[in-house]
This record gives C-alpha cells, structure tokens and sequence, in this order.
C-alpha cells in the first residue's frame, strides 16, 4: 500500500501514513504561472493499493482539479485499487435545488469524482443524509461524533444543534452520551445572501453549560447567533463542536470574540497558522481514517 497527498492537507496524511508505519509517497505537483497544475506520480505503484488524501476544502475547484489529477496520474502508472480520502468534501452543501434555475453543483461533482476510476471515498459527516446515495462506488461516512463524546462532561450540561437540520446529528450524539438531553435552535436564513438569523429555541438551557454540535463551520454567524440565543436564554456557558473547520472570510475574529468559550475542530480540514486563534482546539481524525484503511 501506498499514501499519496495533495496539496490540501499535508499534515493530516502525514499523520494517516504514521498510523499506517508508512511514509508519504512521492508527487510531483507543478503550478503553471497560469495557475494550471500539472501532476506526476514519482514512485512505482504499478499493482499497488494507493490511498490519496486530499479534503476538497477551499479552493474547493483547485482541490478537486488536483484529486482529479492524482488520482489519473496513479491509474496510468498501473495503480490498482485507489481510495480517495476526502474528509471534506466541498459543494456538499449544493445537494439540491435550492431556487429555480440552480445547477445541483454535488451532483456533477460526484459523477466527475467517479469517473475517475476511484475505487472507494472515505468523507466525515456530510451535511445530509442523503448525499450518500448520490454515489455508485462504495463511501465510507465516518463521524467525529465519537472524538467529541471523549471530551464532553455530561454534568450540568446540554447539547445544542444550532438550526433543526441538525436534529439527526445531535441525537445521535445524545446516545453516545447515555441520552443526554438536547435542544434545537431555530434559524432563518436567506437564500440568497446565506445570511442567518436565531429566531426560537426548542428546550430548557437555565444554568447550564450549551454544548452546540455542528457539521461545519465556515464564517461562524451561525454559531455567534446560536450562542447569543443560548445566554440570552440563561446558559452559563456556550461550547462548540464541529467537523469541518472551514473558516472562511472573517470566521477566525468573528469566534474569537464571540461569546463561546471555547471552539473544538478536527483536522479534516488543515487549519493554517493565520487562521488559529486563541479558543481554538483540533482534534485528529488521523486514527478513524487508518482504521478504515486497513
């Protein structure tokens, strides 16, 4: 076996490679001045099982374009069966037609991936539960939910889903908890500019320490308008948790001054130093993936 990384996630096929007792395998990844890239497989794979590690976070298009290339790359080197790790997988929250006139963005994705040739995906929580029968070659759908459940106190404390399409999510978190009790927040948010609101709050947080569980975060409104609520509705404290630590525009200020104490993340997505702040904390997913690997 053989575990090659894109350019997305270094650090986390490093850690998937040390788990396996294997190191990562040699790429060649050249930008043109363009920004085309060009993809060239150094090592011999010829029958080789090979596993590629690239999240398809932003730029998702790059990232993708790059999985892409790799993944033909190997197959003309004579790779055997490949698996794609993309513990993000970008326009995931594209899964349908949202307004009239919308392209269904996963969709052409999805066929695109699978053309390919990729043997198996490996992902972590998918914003729906039905993205995965969009896929005719075998997924694997981990969780986080387990990493999280090691490092949530059960005492005086509450889990939180901060919009009702989380319902699903924050029960099965509840059960790895022995049925800790659960609230659900509800939101709107405008279709066009994706702009979100905290309007209501299903279930008693008074004096309680908020646990809100999420699949991603990416420019944090939705968790500052959750937490707000949630203080405002007499929580002591507000905790969070989510997957996919996409963080875009100004998500590092915008949790760092927010009201949560602290902010947890796994490194399904690589979080560059830029984007670090102060209550932030990543958790590996490095040890679910190898276990699936072997």
């Amino acid at each position: 076996m053989k575990v090659f990384s894109g350019s997305s996630n270094r650090p986390l096929a490093e850690k998937i490679a040390d788990k396996l007792n294997l190191k990562v395998s040699g790429l060649e990844i050249h930008v043109f001045a363009d920004g085309e890239k060009r993809v060239r497989v150094i090592d011999r794979v010829v029958g080789e099982d090979c596993v590629v590690v690239q999240p398809t976070s932003p730029p998702a298009d790059s990232n993708y374009m790059e999985l892409f290339f790799i993944i033909d790359a190997l197959k003309r080197s004579g790779a055997g069966k490949i698996t794609a790790v993309i513990p993000y997988l970008g326009y995931q929250r594209q899964d349908h037609i949202f307004r009239d006139g919308e392209a269904v963005s996963l969709e052409v994705v999805v066929e695109t991936l699978q053309s390919t040739g990729v043997s198996k995906i490996i992902t972590f929580d998918l914003h729906s539960i039905k993205i995965p029968e969009l896929f005719k070659i075998q997924l694997v759908h981990l969780s986080a939910l387990s990493l999280f459940a090691k490092k949530i106190e059960k005492d005086d404390s509450i889990l939180v889903s901060p919009d009702m399409g989380g319902i699903r999510r924050i029960k099965e978190a509840s059960a790895l908890k022995g049925n800790m009790p659960f609230a659900v927040v509800d939101k709107d948010r405008d279709l066009a500019t994706g702009e979100v609101e905290a309007v209501d709050l299903e279930g008693n947080v008074k004096g309680k320490t908020a646990i809100i569980i999420d699949d991603m975060i990416s420019t944090g409104n939705t968790i500052v308008e959750a937490s707000k609520l949630l203080l405002e509705r007499g929580a002591a404290k507000v905790f969070v948790f989510a997957t996919h630590p996409v963080f875009s525009e100004s998500a590092k200020t915008t949790l760092q001054n927010s009201p949560v104490e602290k902010v947890f993340v796994t490194d399904t997505i690589n979080v560059p130093p830029e984007k670090f702040f102060k209550k932030l904390e990543v958790i590996s997913v490095a040890d679910l993936i190898a276990k699936n690997i072997r």
